[in-house]
């Protein structure tokens, strides 16, 4: 039986579809999943898929937009943009979008992902090398995970290997650091051009790896 409540709840999925999220489609399946009218194995045959996501979080944004301008910002996530999607192109990543200074990439394959990581730290230190102005250079904090997720939402990949990416891309890299997965390494733990140090963070339930060329 239902549960009732003294508020109104929004039930309509066209309208909660307005907000961007997720679609229509994929509201209804929830509330249906949610109601015990469809089994989540039938979600996952309908929404998941294998993936390699990385996530991409630029240096020094909120530090430029203070001392800078809003203007000096802009220009370093332009700067970053004009290195970054061709590498992402070069390597097939399968859907990127692009949220203030945070780029989402999907790849079929974790060497994929990987490689495109390092070639865009390699272009970034190049590009940084040929500023003039010291404010304009940026580096780059990426995370990666690989496993299933669920192709819904504005990224195309919602689940345990997203927010495990998100948090190593966004929240724990440094600056022209790549982090990886648990999951991710197993799938790229073989790579002779690759060197991988264990990590762990207080603020993370999971661990991870750091991984860079090989000198």
């Amino acid at each position: 039986m239902a549960a009732t409540f003294a508020f109104p709840l929004l039930e309509q999925a066209e309208e909660l579809a307005r907000l961007g999220n997720w679609s229509a489609e994929v509201y209804r399946d929830l509330m249906a999943y949610q109601q015990g009218r469809i089994a989540g194995s039938e979600l996952r045959r309908k929404y998941c898929h294998t993936l390699a996501i990385m996530q991409l979080d630029m240096t020094g944004m909120t530090e430029t937009a203070m001392h800078g301008g809003s203007l000096l910002s802009f220009v370093r996530v332009l700067d970053a943009h004009k290195v970054c999607v061709p590498v992402l192109r070069a390597h097939q990543a399968g859907h990127v979008r692009a949220f203030a200074d945070d780029l989402t990439a999907t790849f079929p394959d974790p060497d994929q992902a990987l490689n495109a990581a390092l070639d865009i730290h390699d272009r970034m230190q190049a590009l940084n090398a040929a500023q003039a102005d010291p404010a304009r250079r940026v580096l780059c904090c990426i995370g990666l995970g690989f496993g299933e997720v669920f192709a819904i939402g504005l990224d195309k990949a919602m689940g345990d290997e997203m927010n495990r990416a998100a948090k190593l891309g966004e929240d724990t890299a440094k600056g022209g650091e790549t982090l990886i997965t648990e999951a991710f390494h197993a799938g790229v733990a073989g790579r002779a051009d690759c060197v991988f140090e264990r990590r762990s963070d207080d603020e993370l339930p999971f661990g991870f790896y750091s991984v860079a060329r090989k000198p």
